[in-house]
């Protein structure tokens, strides 16, 4: 088993496909070609999600889906310390994964093949989110 961190910086509220970038890091990390890698976002104002990659107007529905489901205005929010974007990137963040497993063969992530990984930002400003992985041989 091989463990270490991915620091990824966004840009605001958005999807950042890191699709290459993970596969990058495994390639940099582990000499193995076959197994289970784990990502896992340690964060509860962002999320993970595999989705279309191909098209980015795809990207554009599921950021405007979820700005429809958790708007800054609802009238029942109180966590609001940290910032009127706060409450509603957790309530974001719970409709996605902080976790993914991705099958590796033959030092590849198997994907579709018009599948991305995604960091999902939900917070306003430009963060470092430092994503944890494991790869486990198989």
């Amino acid at each position: 088993m091989k463990s270490w961190k991915l620091p990824i910086q966004t840009s605001g509220e958005g999807f950042v496909d890191i699709t290459k970038v993970v596969h990058s890091s495994l390639k940099d990390n582990s000499s193995e070609q076959n197994g289970l890698l784990i990502l896992f976002n340690p964060h509860t104002s962002c999320g993970l999600t595999i989705n279309e990659s191909y098209d980015s107007s795809a990207r554009t529905d599921m950021e405007k889906f979820l700005k429809h489901l958790a708007p800054r205005n609802l009238a029942f929010i109180e966590h609001t310390a940290e910032g009127p974007d706060d409450s509603p990137s957790h309530m974001k963040s719970i409709l996605l994964q902080n976790s993914l497993q991705l099958i590796v063969e033959d030092g590849e992530i198997q994907l579709g093949s018009w599948q991305g990984i995604y960091l999902c930002e939900f917070r306003d400003s430009n963060k470092t989110r430092t994503m944890q992985l494991k790869f486990i041989k198989g």
